[in-house]
């Protein structure tokens, strides 16, 4: 199955908070859009590896992506090297997107700038032919993605460009709220976390607000580039 766009999360949870947005607008475009979490988000603290497997099914069915697959690297412990690169590469090769979404460049979670470089590496890397991949004992071709762009987290990192959301905000928070167990529940009797609290709920909307206003728009998602971009004509710009 070739995608479009091949959006990567470190865990389950990344992607839905950092670009669902983006996502379902591009799927209501009728593009071909998947999902690939590293891990299993096993050391969060609230909830269970089998609580967030149903939760990214429920989250990923209310996007409406073609597929999404788990790579069972380590919650924490995942290396960006040779070993973990080969996974990806395998991924990028099997499903060969033309744009590939990630991981914020640095964030507070050391797992997403960690997910964000081995992504980044392993999309380069899986362009050049003398690297050997075989999935299902079959040989994968080389194959390279037009570009990578990162989503943002935690940090409030400056954006490359913005995309306008307006028409699925409320998808984007139904695919979030999809995690349960993850996020602001007054009646719940676990642990609190940085991401428990209703604050940090309400930061989704209020920074899609106003990454929204900064371009004219209601809602939007930023993303940074690793190249400038390129337009056909100052037309293409708003």
């Amino acid at each position: 199955m070739k995608l479009d766009i091949l959006a990567f999360g470190a865990h389950p949870d990344d992607v839905e908070l950092g670009c669902s947005g983006t996502i379902a607008k591009e799927v209501s475009l009728g593009k071909k859009v998947g999902i690939i979490d590293l891990t299993r988000g096993e050391l969060g603290t609230r909830g269970s590896v089998e609580i967030r497997n149903s939760e990214s099914a429920k989250a990923s069915e209310i996007l409406g992506v073609v597929m999404r697959e788990n790579l069972d690297m380590r919650d924490g412990f995942f290396m960006n090297d040779e070993v973990h690169q080969l996974k990806v590469i395998e991924m990028i090769r099997k499903y060969q997107p033309e744009i590939v979404l990630c991981n914020a460049i640095t964030d507070r979670h050391i797992d997403h700038g960690k997910g964000s470089k081995l992504v980044s590496d392993a999309c380069f890397l899986s362009g050049l032919r003398q690297i050997k991949t075989e999935l299902n004992g079959i040989v994968q071709e080389a194959w390279r993605p037009k570009v990578v762009y990162h989503y943002i987290q935690w940090q409030n990192i400056e954006p490359d460009f913005v995309v306008d959301i307006s028409e699925f905000m409320n998808k984007k928070m139904e695919s979030v709220l999809a995690y349960g167990s993850q996020f602001y529940d007054p009646k719940s009797n676990e642990p609190v976390t940085p991401i428990t609290s209703k604050n940090f709920l309400d930061s989704v909307k209020y920074r899609a607000l106003d990454l929204g206003r900064l371009v004219g728009v209601e809602y939007g998602e930023g993303f940074t580039t690793e190249r400038y971009l390129a337009v056909n004509s100052l037309g293409d710009l708003k």
